[in-house]
């Protein structure tokens, strides 16, 4: 089975979030750090289909599922 990589940039287009590189470190600035006992996909600043997508593709182990790991650390580091 071939899997592709996908950056933070597609993940944020995916997810219709701004996907500039500038947005994406103001993103994760503002919403970490994320605490361990949220699961990423329950997080209060998704809507329901961000959240959806987000637990999908983990639990199907998908292509996205890599890069949503990066940005699920990513949120759990401190400012």
């Amino acid at each position: 089975m071939e899997t592709s990589f996908h950056p933070l940039k597609d993940l944020f287009e995916q997810m219709g979030l701004n996907s500039s590189p500038e947005a994406i470190k103001e993103f994760i600035f503002l919403h970490s750090p994320l605490e361990a006992s949220i699961a990423l996909h329950d997080a209060p600043f998704w809507n329901t289909h961000q959240q959806e997508f987000l637990k999908v593709e983990l639990l199907n182990d998908a292509d996205w599922a890599e890069v949503i790991d990066l940005l699920d650390s990513q949120l759990r580091a401190a400012n």
